[in-house]
């Protein structure tokens, strides 16, 4: 039973699924510099999850964002990956 004050129903607390504590979680981002000159990153445990940006600090932003988002709007089967290292070659 909701508690009345000057006439109205108290409001109830109800958190959002986004505002949920969430397990903090390690992911492995690939960055790229497009020919733009933008700033990509790709996670590489949920596919397709990508963004750009101007500069790093907003590509960091973004990219956690982005899972956020991922996280909240799928239900996702990260791929079980170890990274190792990353290379270059030129061929």
């Amino acid at each position: 039973m909701h508690r009345k004050i000057s006439g109205k129903p108290a409001k109830r607390h109800i958190k959002k699924k986004s505002q949920r504590p969430r397990m903090r979680q390690l992911f492995n981002i690939i960055i790229e510099q497009g020919e733009d000159g933008y700033l990509i990153s790709e996670v590489v445990e949920l596919p397709g999850c990508h963004t750009q940006a101007k500069n790093y600090d907003e590509l960091l932003k973004r990219t956690k964002e982005a899972i956020a988002l991922y996280l909240d709007t799928k239900k996702p089967t990260p791929i079980k990956t170890k990274f190792l290292s990353l290379q270059q070659l030129e061929v």
